[in-house]
């Protein structure tokens, strides 16, 4: 059996991802800090486990290896997906809300990973979800880029430092990934991407398997951008 523990795993791309490792007879630790994923993550199999799990507190990430190892259970892949946003005008930016943001999406990963380095396998994987926002940027997105910014970077520091234990690190920066109704999306939008549509949850989530694959291991502290070719479509409107 394989494991694959996921972070923000109830809902959008944290989600898919699970279930297409599901499909693919993985079992999936789904780590969310929401109480249920009753009325959220609904699959039909015995593949899967649901853990409340806050990744901004070091406690609950702590609660939850605890757990593992009393099932002396050894992990194949270490999914840190778990992330928010909160755009701010630069100047109502306050270190609190910093805080949580660089908190949730990139200490977490930091913790995640250093607790599950001592329960991974031999050439195990850890993929961390960043962002297209970690290269370009809005106004009042300081926080989200820099976390994003943050993992695409820590993603190669981390292949170094664990490239002696036969854990790759890698990571995927997904641009504009659309997790609602495709209806609420027009023409405009998509036309925005060279591959002519806006992305969905699975475009990722097929990456990530890809990574996953042990015939895919050459390929260590790279960061692989999935975004239609947006980034580097030049536009002028």
């Amino acid at each position: 059996m394989k494991y694959v523990i996921v972070t923000g795993a109830a809902s959008g791309i944290g989600k898919t991802i699970a279930e297409q490792f599901i499909k693919q007879n993985y079992y999936v630790f789904l780590l969310d800090k929401k109480d249920s994923i009753e009325g959220h993550f609904s699959y039909s199999s015995s593949l899967y486990s649901f853990h409340q799990v806050d990744v901004s507190s070091e406690d609950s990430i702590r609660h939850f290896f605890r757990e593992l190892a009393d099932e002396k259970i050894k992990i194949d892949l270490l999914i840190n997906n778990a992330g928010i946003s909160e755009f701010v005008p630069f100047d109502d930016l306050t270190l609190d809300s910093w805080d949580k943001v660089i908190n949730t999406n990139l200490r977490s990963a930091v913790i995640m990973s250093k607790k599950a380095v001592p329960v991974m396998k031999k050439d195990s994987s850890i993929i961390n979800i960043a962002s297209t926002r970690a290269a370009m940027s809005e106004p009042g997105s300081e926080a989200y880029a820099a976390s994003k910014g943050g993992l695409v970077s820590l993603t190669h520091a981390l292949a170094a430092s664990l490239a002696d234990r036969n854990i790759r690190v890698n990571c995927i920066s997904p641009g504009w990934i659309h997790t609602g109704s495709r209806e609420e999306l027009i023409d405009y939008h998509h036309s925005l991407h060279w591959s002519g549509r806006v992305g969905s949850p699975e475009d990722v989530a097929s990456v990530c398997t890809f990574l996953a694959d042990e015939k895919n291991k050459f390929i260590n502290g790279e960061n692989i951008t999935i975004d239609g070719g947006m980034t580097r479509k030049m536009r002028y409107d």
